[in-house]
């Protein structure tokens, strides 16, 4: 499933729920972004119910109350700009290296799509001012350690909207105030209840989990790319993918996985050479539609929820536009479980792809399992060949099994007691995002070895598609002879899987993959 995030050049928010392909070209690909009529009239009136909500004095957290503990705590409408501004500068206390560029925007595409809807109660002028930050490529500088689902990275992706804090511009940073001013902008004063709905809320969860999800479910197609040239290259059997025997069981992600298979091998003179060269393969072979599977059902599953919670409302309060009155509702649609418990899940089911596709990696460099020459270099001995990335292999699983125990199970109460359990998505998310980068790796280096073993066989003709893809990986990594630095190969590589060339190779000769 080819998507075409790059292609999109710009996004209109306001008409209809945002596509997961818009929402990466955005925040990946520099998109630009744009409100369409009925999305600045449900914020204007949505803006006008709180400031008459704020001019009635009426009691509702973060707008005539304090914040966490301090709800007890009554604020005059005098004083409600000073506290959405201390909200910002109170809470701007995430620490360490700074989130990517593209995951800040994401968050800040989240806010516009979230607070957008019309029940929050922000500003046109609050969201048109993030709007101008995105199209103009003026990216917060946001430390990216220390949340437990919300809060810390937030105010700091705001401090710059009030002329506080740091940007990024074209890979340097610089001070907010004066990049603003460089590009025609001036900071906003936040009125009664934004600086809650810019910090508070699943914004920044949501919008890692778009990327997360994006990644993973392309991850786990180039997974079956890289294991069906891998089953040539030791002369697997296509027998187990026979679509008779998918259909005991009762999961079409493992039919599909199958299907997948069967299509990038066809017309291969190898697989038909070896078709009962062997009884039945190893696991790592034998067992690709019922391991990648159920990887794919997880992360589908894990979209799905997520594509739900980008058209969700994750505020607190919640301004319902009834009538002329309209009313605000407290609850905690801020909480991020269903999002986090997905990307949990995600890390686990990514990790059961990097462990079988490692055990394929080191069968094609082992020469006892393989048929080929030790490390598939042609003058083993003097030479290593793919000896130690095999090791890189094994120990991105190893990490990956590390972070696969699961962020939602735990909690720290915060807030005086007042928030006894924490959703500790955040953790969740970014740990997960991390994850694909690696799983990136791992199937880049099983690409790699596959490309090799094919070479190591020249007088063996694999399928038009496997082809394809061995041409793409050597238009960036030459043929093995002498040892030399692989680094820069398997950076090459990891790159291709990851911008979607591996999938796109691949499809231009079977078409679209489930």
């Amino acid at each position: 499933m080819t998507t075409h995030a790059k292609n999109i050049t710009e996004v209109t928010l306001g008409d209809g729920q945002i596509t997961i392909d818009e929402f990466v070209a955005v925040a990946r690909h520099g998109a630009r972004v744009s409100f369409s009529d009925a999305y600045v009239d449900r914020v204007r009136h949505s803006r006008g119910l709180i400031e008459r909500f704020l001019d009635e004095n009426r009691l509702i957290y973060g707008v005539t109350t304090g914040f966490g503990d301090n709800v007890t705590e009554v604020i005059s409408p005098a004083d409600a700009a000073t506290l959405q501004r201390n909200i910002v500068l109170s809470h701007a206390v995430s620490v360490g290296e700074p989130l990517s560029v593209e995951v800040v925007r994401a968050i800040e595409l989240m806010m516009l799509v979230g607070l957008g809807q019309g029940y929050s109660g922000t500003s046109i002028e609050v969201l048109s001012l993030i709007r101008d930050l995105l199209n103009n490529r003026l990216t917060p500088y946001v430390p990216g350690e220390g949340s437990v689902g919300y809060l810390g990275p937030e105010a700091h992706m705001v401090m710059p909207l009030i002329g506080e804090g740091r940007v990024w511009v074209d890979g340097e940073v610089v001070d907010a105030r004066t990049a603003l001013a460089d590009h025609g902008l001036e900071p906003v004063v936040l009125g009664c209840t934004e600086g809650l709905t810019l910090t508070n809320g699943t914004h920044s969860v949501t919008g890692i989990a778009v990327l997360l999800a994006y990644d993973a479910v392309r991850a786990a197609t180039v997974a079956d790319i890289a294991a069906a040239l891998s089953l040539e290259s030791l002369k697997g059997t296509i027998k187990a993918f026979d679509a008779r025997l998918q259909t005991m069981k009762k999961h079409p992600e493992q039919a599909a996985v199958a299907a997948n298979v069967r299509r990038i091998l066809d017309g291969s003179d190898i697989v038909e050479k070896y078709r009962d060269y062997r009884v039945q393969d190893t696991y790592s072979l034998r067992a690709i539609p019922q391991m990648h599977g159920g990887a794919k059902r997880a992360i589908n599953d894990a979209q799905t929820v997520i594509v739900e919670e980008l058209a969700s409302v994750g505020d607190n309060p919640v301004i319902f536009p009834e009538g002329d009155d309209g009313i605000a509702l407290m609850g905690a649609n801020f909480d991020s479980t269903f999002v986090a418990i997905q990307a949990d899940l995600v890390v686990n089911a990514m990790t059961v792809l990097a462990k079988i596709s490692e055990r394929r990696t080191d069968r094609m460099v082992n020469s006892a399992f393989s048929e080929m020459p030790a490390f598939l270099s042609p003058v083993p001995g003097l030479n290593n060949g793919y000896m130690i990335p095999q090791y890189t292999a094994a120990a991105l699983y190893m990490e990956m099994k590390a972070a696969s125990m699961p962020a939602t199970v735990d909690s720290v109460p915060t807030s005086a007691n007042q928030e006894d359990p924490v959703s500790n998505a955040y953790l969740a998310v970014t740990k997960a995002y991390r994850m694909v980068g690696k799983l990136h790796h791992v199937l880049g280096i099983e690409l790699m070895c596959a490309a090799q073993a094919h070479d190591l066989r020249p007088d063996e003709a694999g399928s038009a598609a496997s082809r394809r893809v061995r041409e793409l990986i050597r238009s960036v990594v030459p043929t093995v002879t002498d040892d030399r630095f692989f680094g820069d190969d398997m950076e090459a590589i990891a790159g291709q899987v990851a911008d979607g060339s591996i999938i796109a190779a691949v499809e231009d000769v079977v078409g679209a993959l489930d």
